[in-house]
């Protein structure tokens, strides 16, 4: 005995390879249940497997008394084993050889208790076979609940441990899957059998769909006691019963529940996201978050929800903080009406505060309040954001600039640079009849006279007074920038005194078409998003008459579809497509067409599968105007859907080479008539491609708002880049602005800063506004260095230089605190009338020379319904300002990780007010507070929280 230690050292040690390829030899062997000779097992693993033989000996005996023990133990010895997750069991590993014969037995045994338990295991072994016959776990588990007698009860799935939960689950979701196609369920595996034995007919599977929705919500309900929540609700998914799980959830799984199922909503086709939606609404509500809840309403853009939300909450505090979230989404006071009183007016069931905050009344003073904060109260001058002194451009050159287009792109840059401050020198402030407006032209005065409104943007009773000596003025055109500066100032405010609808009313008739046109889109912006049926009345008869211009009825259904935006209203509908119908080809060949059209579709905004009849109302219109209309109905649909068969046909439109396919017609036309050449040149006609552009606006605007289809998105326009046609090739940068409002992402910029020195001039136009877009209210230093570099290089081209100053302008918006992104609170929420104004400011450059490059240049100023203050602004409960400490840092994506993660990365602390980028997030840093909000974004209001104070104490 004492040789063999120096036997076992005298060995050579083998190759550290042919060791490994033993190792996994015997691993390979040991997964397919063969038994390696060379393998030894422990004395354990020995005595374990003598065991099991001889327990499956015991249940083929005769003697009936042995049967339920040996059972038994089997039970234990398997659980024990699978309650740890590490590898493949050991009991599962040594009875797999016996589980065709333990099949063949069960056949045998009469229906009993035992037969049941019998069962149970066989589903647990069945794991060990799911190679070869599909799902036997299932068909076990569902056999063993069919024997036992209604008084007993088969013991929970769980307690066999997580694997085969998770095993059951996935052979559920699949039993579910081909039932539900029509096809039989696959019948009970038979057991192996000698060639020479004749096979039994196989049992057909038992259990019907009820059954196994049963079986899931037992699965569901262990995923949910053990952290894996996105399990559970992907089972309800494949079980289509997802709505069920509302009853399941507790105060622990609800936040991580709701969060996942946010996350797929991008990802299910139409039905089934707002089934989602509506589920993760009623788990808010059953756990009284109202702030989250009101948040879904919003997004199911379902009035009765958010009446009902509104006012489910009894504390007058919340009902503030609800209010605040209500104006930021612009919904209708209107729909907060109590259906039994539908005679009182909105504003008498409102406490006084409840409606400030519903109305936006104190946004102006709490804006320029942060602005002092952040240090940026004092207005800006043109030479501080251009900063002539960095461009590239040699000294003098410059002095043949069209001093009156300098003049005009001053206009915007001040009206946008200084939005919201109402105190910029150029306009607000300047001395009597040294006004700016006079440094302009003709239709340059509107706009001047227009941005008036963007200097005071919501500060009503202020702006009023400025704007109203300019109504007076004898100059046309300075009357209709002032009645359209009215409109603008109370763009996403409403005030009882309803000024804007006071004074722009009566001039909606007006002979003098400026101040027609300025008076309807004053209505239009004023009241964005408001539904107001009084409007309806006012503004649709100059859509339906034939006797006005196609400027004047585009437009009047342009308003409308400002005011309407996401309503899906049917008369304004009728009458829009009533008008198409009927107008002559002239009228809609003209360029205003597709501002009709928009108006139409932004009744659709967000409205998915309901735009289906208008659609197929429109294909009757023979007229190219009609596939331009179903384009822009479609996509405004479906806006921040993410639906992939949608974007898939919107590629193939811009796939279409028109000029090709027409030379190609005629080509074919001419070898069979030759004899009618001169009628057919008399009737070549270039190709409307038109339908193009907005096909390639479309895929930003159903890619918009989620990321990974954004990036993927991003990916089609290069190639739409290289192979589109000219009008392709325009309106790419357009969308490129539009999927990433006030988002600078570096590689966004670079393409736009390549595409902006393109040889075509209308694609560099175009690319030049969407950098100002894709950086508006951002200050991003990179991007206000390419534009410095762009002012150089185009100081020749007086449209580009105009254009890049309106860039630069839009880069400083609110200097550097307001934003254009139509998402908010975490951009889960989309604001309709953001998308609406948006559009409606790109339609125009979708044929910049016609609009914005010639008189209708304050089209610009449709982006107002999108701005809005990037800010987080803490109130105490009486709504006074209330600086608290937070870290501000960029937005992590935490849903389905274990544990509490950090929700921010790189964050530093600030003091609030604090301004917020569009990606970012801001979290309190103590726990002195509780805010009223779900999102710290915007305005909120906190709570003093009553256990601060002890544990303070504690501690000291």
């Amino acid at each position: 005995m004492a040789e063999r230690p120096t036997a076992e050292i005298a060995v050579p040690s083998k190759d550290p390879k042919e060791k490994k390829k033993e190792e996994d030899k015997k691993l390979d062997t040991k997964a397919n249940g063969v038994k390696d000779e060379d393998e030894e097992l422990s004395e354990e693993d020995a005595q374990l497997k003598s065991e099991l033989e001889m327990l499956v000996e015991r249940l083929k005996e005769l003697n009936t008394d042995l049967y339920r023990p040996a059972l038994e133990t089997l039970r234990t010895l398997i659980r024990t084993s699978t309650s740890s997750m590490t590898s493949v069991p050991k009991p599962l590993k040594f009875l797999r050889p016996h589980y065709p014969g333990l099949q063949e037995l069960f056949e045998t045994w009469p229906a009993s208790e035992n037969k049941s338990l019998f069962a149970d295991i066989l589903s647990v072994l069945a794991m060990t076979y799911s190679d070869t016959e599909p799902r036997g776990t299932l068909r076990y588990r569902l056999l063993s609940a069919s024997l036992l007698p209604p008084t007993s009860k088969i013991s929970e799935p769980g307690s066999w441990g997580h694997e085969y939960v998770r095993h059951l689950a996935a052979e559920l979701g699949e039993e579910y899957t081909i039932r539900q196609e029509g096809e039989e369920a696959v019948p009970l595996p038979a057991p192996e059998a000698d060639a020479d034995t004749p096979k039994s007919k196989p049992a057909p599977v038992l259990g019907t769909i009820d059954d196994l929705h049963n079986l899931g919500l037992e699965c569901a309900t262990f995923f949910l006691g053990h952290n894996a929540e996105p399990d559970a609700v992907d089972l309800f998914v494949e079980l289509e019963i997802v709505d069920r799980i509302a009853s399941l959830v507790d105060a622990n799984t609800f936040g991580r529940v709701c969060a996942y199922m946010d996350r797929c909503v991008m990802l299910l086709p139409p039905p089934d996201d707002v089934t989602f939606l509506r589920t993760i609404h009623k788990i808010y509500l059953r756990f009284s978050k109202f702030p989250e809840a009101l948040g879904v309403a919003i997004r199911l853009n379902d009035a009765e929800l958010i009446r009902q939300d509104f006012n489910a909450s009894g504390n007058p505090i919340m009902k503030k903080q609800l209010a605040f979230l209500l104006a930021r989404a612009q919904i209708p006071i209107e729909w907060l009406k109590a259906s039994a009183s539908e005679d009182a007016d909105a504003e008498d069931e409102f406490p006084e505060d409840i409606l400030d905050c519903l109305s936006n009344t104190q946004l102006s003073r709490h804006f320029k309040e942060f602005g002092k904060e952040v240090g940026v109260a004092d207005p800006k001058s043109l030479e501080d954001v251009y900063k002539s002194h960095l461009e590239t451009t040699r000294s003098g050159l410059s002095a043949n600039v069209d001093s009156a287009r300098a003049n005009l792109a001053g206009t915007f840059v001040n009206a946008f640079v200084n939005a919201g401050f109402g105190n910029d020198k150029l306009m607000v402030e300047a001395e009597e009849g040294n006004s700016w407006v006079y440094k302009n032209k003709d239709h340059g005065m509107m706009s001047a006279a227009a941005s008036l409104g963007l200097g005071l943007l919501w500060d009503t009773d202020v702006g009023l007074s400025h704007i109203d000596r300019y109504t007076y003025s004898p100059e046309e055109w300075i009357k209709a920038g002032a009645f359209f500066a009215t409109g603008l100032l109370n763009a996403g405010v409403r005030t009882e005194a309803d000024a804007a609808l006071a004074l722009l009313a009566e001039h909606v008739e007006n002979k003098s078409v400026p101040l027609k046109i300025a008076a309807i889109m004053g209505l239009g912006v004023a009241y964005a998003g408001s539904h107001r049926e009084d409007l309806l009345t006012l503004l649709l008869p100059a859509v339906a008459d034939d006797g006005v211009s196609m400027e004047i009825a585009a437009l009047s259904a342009l308003a409308l579809g400002f005011v309407f935006v996401g309503s899906g209203n049917g008369e304004i509908t009728s009458t829009i497509l009533q008008t198409l119908m009927e107008r002559n080809d002239a009228a809609l060949d003209e360029k205003w067409g597709r501002f009709m059209a928009l108006g139409l579709a932004l009744l659709y905004v967000g409205l998915q599968d309901a735009s289906d009849a208008t659609l197929e109302t429109l294909k009757a219109i023979q007229h190219p105007i009609s596939r331009q209309a179903q384009i822009l109905v479609e996509v405004c649909s479906f806006v921040a859907t993410g639906n992939v068969l949608r974007v898939q046909r919107l590629l193939h439109l811009c796939g279409e080479h028109l000029d090709a396919l027409k030379e190609k017609e005629q080509a074919e036309s001419a070898e069979g008539k030759k004899d009618e050449n001169k009628d057919e040149k008399k009737e070549d006609k270039k190709p409307d491609d038109t339908f193009q552009s907005f096909a390639v606006l479309g895929i930003a605007m159903i890619a918009m708002g989620e990321d990974i289809g954004a990036e993927m998105s991003m990916r089609q326009f290069n190639h739409l880049m290289h192979y589109g046609d000219p009008i392709i090739r325009k309106s790419v940068p357009l969308a490129l602005g539009l999927i990433s409002a006030s988002n600078p992402q570096l590689p966004v910029l670079d393409t736009l800063s390549k595409y902006s020195h393109d040889h075509d001039l209308a694609v560099a136009l175009n690319a030049i506004f969407a950098m100002g877009l894709v950086g508006a209210g951002t200050n991003n230093a990179r991007l206000a260095q390419m534009l410095r570099q762009l002012a150089g290089y185009y100081y020749k081209e007086p449209d580009c230089l105009f254009m890049v100053r309106i860039a630069q302008g839009l880069v400083h918006m609110g200097k550097g605190t307001i934003g254009i992104n139509p998402f908010f609170s975490d951009r889960n929420i989309m604001s309709r009338p953001a998308i609406a104004g948006l559009l409606a400011t790109i339609m125009a450059f979708t044929d910049a020379k016609a609009f914005v490059l010639d008189k209708y240049h304050w089209m610009l100023y449709f982006l107002v319904t999108a701005m809005y203050p990037r800010f987080l602004i803490t109130l105490d409960e009486n709504l006074e300002s209330k600086p608290v400490t937070v870290r501000v840092g960029q937005a992590v994506d935490v849903v389905g990780q274990a544990g509490k993660p950090r929700t921010i990365s790189g964050f530093q602390t600030h003091q609030t007010p604090v301004r917020l980028g569009t990606t970012e997030r801001a979290e309190l840093a103590t726990e002195e507070f509780i805010p009223y909000a779900h999102v710290l974004e915007g305005f909120v209001i906190l709570q003093k929280n009553p256990g601060w104070e002890k544990e303070d104490t504690m501690q000291m």
